[in-house]
């Protein structure tokens, strides 16, 4: 089966990409790190402007979705520029917002960039809890409204602030959907790990054409063409798996989804690092923004071994 965007979802890619581009995001990006969010606020208001977040919010509350496939688009973008900002949590946090009391409060300001969502289970980290205007955190008895957050602890990843949620706050939802929720957020990191992928891939073909070793371009050597090769294959192999979940929102294919884009990432990551040498390294480099990035994405709303074991259990269902 093939996955062909139509012209609509070819121009939105195409005007998300020129968009961000001349947003400088490394600069962005590099300031969000350091705690210093105003640009990445900015940028975050622009993809609102563009409809992103709107993509996540039912009509009824000022949005146009769910369209889950113009998700995946825009998030394969914003991988593709390694933007910041708790992208995954504020459209999960719209799926997980069904109460119409809540939702008609809430849903509003995530779908138009005025509120910016961060999400996670009691007890666990958030991403960006500081930055964001929203804090969720799902508890046993339901989706709570956060009443603050704690200090911010490192990652990986300088760009992921990771906090911790105060707890109690207000109960938003009891008995949220959960699974949909999470199938939204595996799908949302897929194609946004496709899109970091993407754009090591790109880099790394440009660098290997002008790095000269005994005097050609070390892109004539066929050890190299086959490392990049490889890299491509599982890139291209993972795009139609994030598409054709984004098709059917089911758990088992997201999870698939995920593993593949987020694995082929990762991959990708380790073959620039290799190709770049010493360079690769040095954070300095704008390779590093996309290095880090696809080494956290590939853990996130799932590790490795929980989506396969998710792909595997639906499989024995079947049969």
């Amino acid at each position: 089966m093939r996955f062909l965007l139509d012209a609509e979802q070819r121009a939105f890619a195409d005007s998300l990409d020129a968009m961000l581009t001349a947003a400088d995001t490394p600069s962005v990006v590099r300031e969000w790190s350091r705690g210093e969010p105003a640009s990445g606020r900015a940028l975050w208001s622009r993809i609102a402007e563009a409809g992103v977040f709107a993509l996540a919010v039912p009509e009824e509350y000022e949005g146009v979705g769910p369209r889950p496939v113009e998700l995946a688009v825009a998030f394969v973008e914003l991988g593709r520029h390694a933007v910041p900002g708790p992208l995954v949590e504020t459209v999960t946090a719209a799926a997980l917002l069904t109460e119409p009391g809540p939702a008609k409060r809430l849903l509003p300001a995530l779908g138009s960039g005025e509120a910016m969502a961060t999400l996670a289970p009691s007890g666990s980290y958030a991403l960006d809890g500081d930055a964001a205007t929203t804090r969720l955190a799902l508890t046993p008895d339901g989706l709570r409204l956060a009443p603050g957050h704690g200090p911010v602890r490192p990652c990986l990843d300088p760009a992921r602030r990771l906090t911790p949620l105060a707890p109690g706050g207000e109960l938003l939802v009891p008995d949220p959907p959960v699974a949909h929720a999470l199938t939204t957020a595996r799908l949302t990191t897929a194609a946004q790990a496709l899109g970091v992928g993407l754009a090591l891939l790109d880099r790394t073909v440009a660098y290997v054409k002008q790095r000269t070793q005994f005097g050609v371009p070390i892109g004539s050597f066929q050890a190299v063409k086959h490392r990049l090769a490889d890299a491509k294959i599982a890139l291209e192999f993972a795009r139609p798996l994030v598409f054709g979940a984004a098709l059917s929102m089911s758990p088992a294919e997201a999870a698939a989804a995920k593993v593949a884009a987020c694995e082929a990432a990762y991959a990708t990551a380790r073959t620039a690092l290799q190709l770049h040498g010493a360079i690769g390294y040095t954070a300095e480099y704008d390779l590093s923004l996309w290095l880090t990035k696809a080494r956290a994405l590939r853990t996130a709303w799932g590790s490795p071994r929980e989506c396969r074991a998710l792909v595997v259990n639906a499989g024995d269902r079947r049969w």
